[in-house]
């Protein structure tokens, strides 16, 4: 059996088109972090301010872990509030648009690595 993912500790695994859903329907009635646990206890967090989005792959509790690129971007963007209240800004540079991040996470959903074409920087 391969990897399974849930949402925010709950119980009931999510098919990457679930997943995907589920993202839009957070995101939509505000909620701006989601993380995703695999059953091998690897996280993806996705933070967005809805037009960007912060997409991090960690192997584990405590690791740095890696992020979504956008080599070339310029500028920061605002509003990547977390669900404590924090309201972070970031280089447009490490986070994607909205529409990318969706692609990336159902992908690494789906399959549990990178898509190829992706672009992404390891933290470690």
């Amino acid at each position: 059996m391969g990897e399974s993912w849930v949402i925010d500790g709950d119980t009931v695994p999510l098919s990457p088109e679930a997943v995907l859903e589920a993202l839009r329907v957070r995101i939509d009635s505000g909620l701006r972090e989601t993380w995703l646990t695999s059953s091998v206890g690897r996280m993806v967090v996705l933070v967005t301010n809805t037009e960007r989005a912060m997409v991090l792959l960690l192997e584990g509790v405590g690791d740095p872990g890696e992020h979504a690129v956008d080599p070339g971007a310029r500028g920061w963007s605002e509003g990547f509030v977390l669900s404590d209240g924090q309201d972070d800004a970031y280089p447009d540079e490490d986070t994607v648009p909205l529409h990318q991040a969706y692609r990336l996470v159902q992908h690494l959903v789906g399959t549990g690595s990178w898509p190829t074409d992706a672009r992404w920087a390891a933290d470690r």
